[in-house]
């Protein structure tokens, strides 16, 4: 499976920018899928972007089109997720994962990382 670690989480004001990073170890199969998710207490996880590893294919939430952007980089088995804008709605714990399926259900992903903070303050 691999492991998945984060990074680049931190607090910035609101209309910042940080650029969060997911290293996976191990193979990352061309069939796919890494995503990142959100999650404040006492909610469900939230769906924010995913790429397919194979393709330029990606898909936003709504409420991060536009301002975030989800790249990878093969060679470095890396996934990044640029956020502008960032808005104290932001604020949250941001997980990278790794799954086979196109979709925006974290149950669908298998491997998970250990999450990172960001905070956005007005």
């Amino acid at each position: 499976q691999g492991q998945l670690v984060e990074s680049g989480g931190g607090s910035v004001q609101a209309g910042d920018s940080l650029r969060l990073s997911c290293a996976a170890s191990g193979r990352i199969l061309s069939s796919s899928v890494m995503g990142w998710f959100r999650q404040t207490p006492g909610k469900a996880r939230e769906f924010v972007a995913l790429v397919r590893w194979h393709s330029a294919t990606t898909l936003y939430s709504d409420s991060v089109k536009g301002r975030f952007i989800i790249s990878k980089d093969r060679p470095q088995n890396t996934v990044y997720l640029q956020m502008n804008s960032l808005r104290t709605e932001d604020t949250a714990v941001y997980f990278c994962a790794k799954g086979s399926q196109y979709s925006n259900n974290p149950a669908e992903y298998r491997t998970w990382g250990q999450g990172t903070q960001v905070t956005v303050t007005s």
